[in-house]
This record gives structure tokens, sequence and C-alpha cells, in this order.
């Protein structure tokens, strides 16, 4: 097996070159290796300086999280930075790639960097819910001052290798070979009479003490309500800086990491970190080659429709966006200048970009302009009617082999796909609106779907920087079956005794952005009223259920759009919109209908009920083969439908509580109405094999 880390002389100079693919991640054998052959160098007499490298795509782009958890193993990454830095002979760090958290921490310990002109460098760590646990906190203040070095670790963002160099982060730039300047540039230090400084010898750069305070105390004032525990200790940090000595300042540091290490919201973003690199490995698609796709048709010219298309246009692809009527499709495509002109006025966008987009976007009245199409999307309105007339149309009109996608949010698919006559060809591509934005994409085969099409399927999405989640043919797929689920327990506790305005401020303490009747009035409350009237036949009639939503539509109370809904929206863009009497009085008509005598609800015991409900229907989407892993139910909630992070999905919330309580929260709920409480049969099986969800992830 292949060293991780190689040894060799160069003109003087002992490089050390690190191989750890894909990412050269600092796991436990790099991290040994690398403190022994820098050990090596320090004593070896004909060495005049050392350069720390990587082969491959990337300087290391972190430490190996998979260990997170586990017991350490020496030499810990603090002790590997400790012992570079120490070294009396000058050390470059030659940086290409992406030198991210404890990859850019050992090129902190170093004594001079130089990176790549294509280079970027970040301490991402905040994302994992922890902090930078190598030196981070106290190198990168020494080097660009209290402010720039916050912001890096509070973002969690990469800065290009040119912004690094103006802040002080990167010494050199190098032109051409990076490997063959950064040796000459150690060389360089090493004849010099002055040894360059080690960050940790470096006076903060902001040596006004009431300066710093003052950037410390501006950014506590700014993370005063945040939910996350790592921004704040990230502060106290950066603090730290100022008020102790280096080594008593590391120690500080690494006592805030494992605090925070151990903790569940970081275990829920690891998990959440894997959840969606997790997403798109598919065993049955290995080596399936997917099918070029340059050429991408759209019918349909509304909101989805055009924000699909900006999605392909963003990705480089052509575009023809079908509409048969011709003010729909004017409608359209100024829609999505209009979405170009806004990125230009911002300046996140040159004109010449803009145009070179809108350039590869064609509009046309006739499904015939598909003729050449290689991947085509439906993105028409939710009939299935209506669907299966386009893709019979589809069928003839463009080649076999073309791909027919339909954007459907909670048709069968497989109905669809028959209406093409090329069943074989067709798939579910169902984005999130607005489609320009949101990351999600929900790919649903039917029986039929070929594994290129589907392997395409994931090829695509990934083209467009979205996160694919594979879902199974059902009404809702995975998001719209769970976010039913949490909206009828929403509706029950409703008519239990609790006001929206209660339960909506529950679930936005919880940390959703906003709680489910006001995601309702967002949406359209029609949306759902469409898709229960199409269900009407299928409902369980031992289920309870709550017709409220029902009379507010047929009121006239459509939501935010209509001006009226759960709540009422006076003031134009009013986000929260405000209670409305009327809606009350809607709800105590209903429970007297219904002989309910109303009670009241803590916010916790409110958040619960949601909650159990969501990973009660995860279950059953699991245990009906709908979702292929809990941690894909996870992605689609957290992408799709905002849930937070750091809970990690309501799979990994339930996993948190622990599975044998969720049992008990359902069975307790389900006393009093079991047609919508009775716990999925996996939970018992799970808890009696001592297992949570995470153990299907595999």
């Amino acid at each position: 097996m292949p060293e991780p880390v190689r040894y060799h002389m160069a003109d003087g100079v002992a490089v050390l070159t690190i191989s750890n693919p894909p990412v050269n991640a600092l796991s436990h054998a790099v991290r040994a290796r690398l403190q022994s052959l820098a050990e090596r160098a320090a004593i070896d007499g004909n060495v005049r300086a050392i350069v720390i490298a990587a082969e491959g795509r990337t300087f290391p782009a972190g430490a190996d999280i998979s260990e997170f958890g586990k017991p350490p193993a020496a030499p810990w990454l603090p002790e590997v930075c400790a012992r570079i830095e120490a070294i009396e002979k000058p050390v470059v760090a030659a940086i290409h790639g992406t030198a991210l958290g404890g990859g850019f921490e050992v090129a902190l310990a170093a004594h001079a960097r130089i990176a790549d002109a294509k280079a970027a460098v970040g301490l991402p760590e905040v994302k994992l819910g922890i902090l930078p646990g190598a030196g981070g906190t106290q190198r990168t203040p020494r080097l660009c001052g209290a402010g720039p070095a916050l912001d890096l670790m509070l973002s969690g963002e990469p800065i290009h290798a040119r912004a690094a160099e103006r802040l002080g982060l990167v010494d050199v730039i190098a032109k051409d070979d990076l490997l063959k300047e950064a040796i000459a540039f150690a060389r360089k230090l090493a004849d010099a009479e002055v040894p360059p400084l080690r960050s940790s010898d470096r006076a903060p750069q902001e040596a006004d003490p009431a300066a710093w305070a003052a950037e410390i105390a501006k950014r506590r004032e700014a993370l005063k309500d945040t939910p996350l525990h790592a921004p704040p200790r990230i502060v106290d940090c950066v603090e730290a800086v100022q008020l102790l000595p280096f080594e008593a300042g590391l120690d500080f540091e690494r006592a805030a990491f494992e605090d925070l290490v151990g903790t569940p919201q970081s275990a829920a973003l690891r998990h959440a970190f894997f959840a969606e690199r997790r997403a798109g490995k598919l065993p049955e698609l290995k080596g399936v080659p997917p099918i070029e796709v340059d050429h991408v048709g759209i019918v349909g010219a509304g909101l989805m429709g055009s924000g699909i298309a900006v999605a392909c246009l963003n990705a480089g692809h052509r575009v023809t966006l079908i509409e048969k009527n011709i003010e729909t499709l004017e409608a359209g495509v100024e829609r999505i200048i209009d979405i170009y002109d806004r990125q230009v006025a911002r300046k996140k966008m040159s004109v010449e970009d803009r145009d070179a987009r809108i350039g590869r976007l064609a509009g046309r009245e006739d499904l015939d302009a598909l003729a050449e199409a290689d991947l085509v999307i439906e993105a028409v309105v939710e009939d299935m009617d209506i669907k299966q007339r386009v893709f019979a149309s589809l069928g003839r009109i463009t080649a076999p082999g073309t791909v027919l996608a339909t954007n459907t949010s909670y048709l069968d698919i497989d109905e669809i796909a028959r209406g093409s006559g090329r069943p074989e060809d067709v798939m579910g591509l169902h984005f999130f609106s607005p489609a320009q934005v949101m990351r999600l994409v929900e790919v649903i085969p039917g029986r039929e779907t070929a594994a290129n099409v589907l392997a395409t399927g994931f090829d695509f999405a990934g083209t467009l920087g979205k996160i694919a989640v594979r879902a199974g043919v059902t009404d809702g797929f995975i998001g719209n079956r769970v976010l039913a689920a949490y909206r009828q327990a929403a509706e029950l506790t409703l008519l239990d005794g609790a006001a929206p305005e209660e339960i909506d401020a529950a679930m936005r303490a919880f940390g959703f952005p906003l709680g489910p009747f006001q995601v309702s009035d967002l949406a359209g409350l029609d949306i759902a009223w469409a898709r229960r009237k199409r269900l009407a036949a299928t409902r369980d009639p031992a289920a309870r259920y709550v017709s409220i939503p029902d009379r507010l539509c047929e009121m006239g109370r459509l939501g935010r759009k209509a001006g009226y809904g759960w709540y009422a929206y006076p003031k134009n863009g009013d986000r929260l919109g405000e209670v409305d009497p009327a809606v009350a009085a809607v709800v105590d008509e209903e429970r007297i209908f219904q002989g309910v005598t109303p009670r009241k609800f803590s916010g916790g015991e409110i958040q619960r009920r949601c909650l159990v409900a969501m990973a009660n229907e995860g279950a059953k989407l699991l245990a009906e083969g709908i979702a292929r892993r809990p941690s894909d139910i996870d992605v689609v909630m957290m992408h799709g439908f905002a849930f937070p992070r750091w809970h990690g999905g309501p799979m990994m919330w339930a996993d948190q509580r622990g599975l044998l309580q969720v049992q008990k929260d359902l069975r307790r709920l389900a006393e009093d109405d079991p047609a919508a409480w009775a716990p999925a049969p996996v939970f018992g099986d799970l808890i009696k094999n001592g297992r949570g969800f995470d153990s299907l992830n595999g």
C-alpha cells in the first residue's frame, strides 16, 4: 500500500507530498506520516527548508470527519500543526485546489504560504457545528485581524487565493509551476538573514485592544438570537487571541472544540453533511452511463417552467421554452430576463454573462420545436389529463431515447408515462420552487424507466448544482407526503385547541423560518385543497377530518396571493401575516361541530406532535420503499421544506429523541385517534434490535 505522504529532496529542500485521494483528507495515517517526515526533515543536516504539498486535485480539503466522535488516535491534528510550526527551518505550504478546515490549519502552521492562483482557502467547521480545532482560531486573527478572521470562520465559506493574499493569509501567488516556485520560495526564506515569523509569533494586526473588543462586541450582538452553538464559541476564541498567551489560547480553543463536537447539534450537522453526499449514490446505477444533455426543452412557461429554464441556462444548457399561449410565453421569457436583470443590477452577474445566457434561450409555441431536444421537462398544470396529452405528443415528436421528464408534485409517474408510448424514457424530475434557487430535485423512476434514463436524471441535476434524491411513485413522493403529515398534525392540534399563531410560533421556535399555516398561505391554500378533493374517495373513514382549510378556501381565503388565508395580509410584502378573528370564528365552529373541547398546548407539545408525525410518515415511506434511506428523507425535508439543518431532519431528530420515546409519543396520541397517529411497525423492529434509523443509511 503506498504511503499517504512521500518524501523527496529538491535542491536542498525536503518536499513532503500528501497523497490520500480523493481530497487528501487528514486521516490518522496522513497525520502520523506527515509528522514523522516533518521531524525527519527537521533534523536532516542536508535539508535547508521544507515544502508541504499535495498531489491530485487539492491540498488537504479538511480533516477526516468520519473520525469525529471516535476515540482520538495520536497524533492529533493540533499536535501535528504545533510540530510543524516549531521546526527551526523555514516551512512553506504549497496550496492548490481547496485548502479547507484542517488542511488550511496545516498551512497556517507553516511559516509561509504560496498558492496557485486558482486555489481557495477556508475554515468551514461552523457548518459542522464545530470550530477550527488545530489552532485556526488563534493563528488566523494573528495574520489578518479579528474582523476578517471572524468573517471567514462564521460564514464557513472559502475565499479565493487573491483575496487570501490581500488579507495576509497567503504570502505569494504562484505564476506558473506551483511546486517549483514553492521550492524556490523556501530556499529564499532559508537564505534570508531574518527567518519568517511564525503565525504564533505575530502580534494581532488590530493591536488596539479597544478596537478588538469592539469587533467582538459587534459579533456577539449579531449572534445573540442564533440557535447555533458554534458561532458564539468562535467569537470567544477570537477574543482569547488578545487576552491569552498563544499556548493558553490553543488550550481554550481545544476545550471549546471538544465541547462542541460532542453536542447533538454537531452530530446533526455532520449527519446532514454525509446525507447530502450519500443521496446521489445508487448501487444499481454504478457503471451506467448517463445520456449527454445539451439541448433542454421545457413545456410550460409559468413560474415553475421559467425557474427551471433559468437553472438550465445557468448550467450552460441550450433551452427551448414551449407555451401554446403567446401571452403566457412572452410573460415567461420576460420573467427570465427580469431575473437576470436583477442579478446584473445587484452586481452578481456581468452584462456579458446575462446576454450569453439569454442568448441560449428560445421561446416557441409549438411542441415540434423539441424534435431534437436531448431532454424535455414538462411543467404544465397539475392535471393528469393535460399531462398525458402533452406526453402523448412528446412521444411522437421526440426521437426514441430522448429523456422525457415530468415536474409533477403529486401525480402517478406511471400513468403519465403510459401516455407517451415510451415509458422506458420517462421519469419524474420534481423541482422545488423557485427552481432557480432551491437545490433539491426529487428524481422519480417509473416501473419501466430505463437505468440510463434514471442515471441521466441524477447527472443532469448535478450539472444544475442540485442535490438529487431518488423517490418512489406515490402521491406526493417523499417531500409532499411528509409535508402532508406535518400539515395534518398541525390541523389536528388546531382542532384540539391550539391557535394557528401558537402552532406557527412553536415551529418557528424549533427553527423553521415559517410555521405550517404561514407556509400554506405562502404556497396557496388551493393547492392542498385540490389534493384533498382528488384523494377524498380514498380517505380513511375512521380518521378525523379537519375541514377548516376547506372552509377557508370556499370563503376565497387562498393565502397571500388573495390577501387572506390563515392570516390577513393588509400590508404588501408582509411575511408573517396578521391574526384574523374571522379564522378563529371558523375554527370555533368546527370544534363545536366535532364536539371538541379545546385545551391548551405548550410550545414543546406542539413541536413534538408535528415532529413525530413527520418521522412516522418517513418510517412508512421506508417500509413502502418510496425512500431508500432515512437520510434521503432528511435531505428532502431540509432542502425542500426548510427543516432546520441543526436538527438534521425528522429522521435524525427521531434518532436523537430516541425511537422508544417517539413510539411512546405516537401510542399516547393514538389512544384518541389511532388512524392519524398509530406508529409505523418499523419503530418496533428497530427498537427490538437496539437500532436507530441511522442504521438503515448504508
